[in-house]
């Protein structure tokens, strides 16, 4: 797939995030709605797996809402911060003041 005329790969959206009250709550009404499966689950936040894309439940004062992209650049963007489950990531701050997590690829 190309973008706009270039032979590069295109970036892929690794997840969405939103604020949730209660991570258990929401991920038994978001899997008995849905078909997802739990990737992670613990008490500040939950990964669901979707066809196409994943979905974080995070608790709003731990981590903002945001979309995330993987990207082999990410390094580029801010120091790299590892995570509980092994990922590496900054967050950045698009034009309109939205939070955007980048996930380092590897």
């Amino acid at each position: 797939m190309t973008h706009h005329g270039s032979k590069e790969a295109l970036d892929r959206v690794d997840h969405l995030a939103v604020p949730v009250r209660d991570v258990a709550e929401a991920v038994a009404w978001y899997t008995a709605n849905f078909r997802c499966s739990v990737a992670y689950q613990d008490a500040t936040w939950a990964l669901l797996d979707f066809e196409n894309t994943r979905l974080a439940l995070v608790i709003p004062d731990q981590h903002p809402a945001h979309l995330a992209f993987s990207s082999d650049q990410a390094a580029r963007f801010g120091t790299l911060v590892a995570h509980r489950d092994g990922t590496r990531s900054t967050y950045v701050l698009d034009p309109s003041g939205n939070s955007v997590e980048i996930m380092a690829a590897d």
